[in-house]
Order: C-alpha cells, then sequence, then structure tokens
C-alpha cells in the first residue's frame, strides 16, 4: 500500500541537475557515478525526445523518474510513439510515500503533452518490488521475456 506524501516540489531536471540525477541513477541502476553517466544524463535532459524529473522534499532530492518517447514497438501497445518510463527511483527515506507515484504521473503528462495516448513500462523478472510499484501505478502485465546472446 502506498501513502501519499506532500512532496514539495515535482520539476522538470535542467542541465543543472545532472550530476544530481547521476548520483541516484548510479545507485538504481548499481554502477558508478562517472563523467559518462552524468553526460547521459545531460543529453537526456537537453532532448526533445526525453525528460527527467526530480522530486523535492524540504530542499533535498527525494526522487527522480526518466521517460522518453519510442517509435520503434512497445510490447503491448498499438501506437507510436509511445511514452516509456525508462527508470524510477525514490532515496530510501522517501519510499512508499506516494513519491514514485508522483513522478511517474509528471512523466505521463508529459508525454500526454506531446500527443501520446499510451505509456509503458518494464522491469526484470525477480524485481518484485518494481512489479509491485507498477501494478500499484495502473499498469498491466502484459508478456514475459527472456532475452538471449552470445558472443560470435
Amino acid at each position: 500500500m502506498y501513502l501519499e506524501v506532500d512532496v514539495k516540489m515535482i520539476k522538470r531536471a535542467g542541465l543543472q541537475d545532472a550530476a544530481v540525477v547521476a548520483k541516484m541513477a548510479a545507485r538504481l541502476w548499481d554502477t558508478r557515478v562517472d563523467e559518462e553517466l552524468k553526460a547521459l544524463f545531460c543529453g537526456l535532459i537537453a532532448s526533445r525526445e526525453a525528460a527527467v524529473f526530480l522530486a523535492y522534499e524540504a530542499q533535498e532530492a527525494a526522487g527522480f523518474a526518466q521517460c522518453q518517447l519510442r517509435h520503434d514497438y512497445v510490447e503491448g501497445t498499438h501506437t507510436s510513439p509511445v511514452g516509456y518510463l525508462e527508470g524510477i527511483y525514490v532515496e530510501e527515506a522517501f519510499r512508499r510515500r506516494g513519491v514514485a507515484l508522483q513522478l511517474l504521473k509528471a512523466c505521463e503528462n508529459w508525454a500526454r503533452g506531446l500527443g501520446c495516448v499510451e505509456f509503458a513500462s518494464d522491469c526484470e523478472l525477480e524485481n518484485k518490488e518494481s512489479f509491485g510499484f507498477h501494478l500499484a501505478a495502473g499498469f498491466s502485465e502484459k508478456n514475459r521475456i527472456i532475452c538471449f546472446s552470445k558472443e560470435l
């Protein structure tokens, strides 16, 4: 169950926020913060095809969400482009209080504003917390896949 919290501000990230976003993204994707990750977020922040939102509570960054337009086929959708939640992260102290739902709503509003009528996302099969969040946020499961690769 998710409780609503009064997050003081959800804002679209600017280039000055790239380091803050990269720090949280490194925790989300279990990687290290480096210039390449910061540059990636600078590119996303500057893109017309992507948006990054930050949640703040009392001047403290509580979380972020990254969304993009996808023009290729997105599993379970019927239109193009589709708004796509690429990543969402909430700091431990702010979890289970509705912050992620507010960030998701900002992403959905952004996609709607660009003419999207569908919004999609994904998560790893074993990520039960993310799976539960998606269901609680109104997503419906469309498919399960396991991806393979091999070196040639």
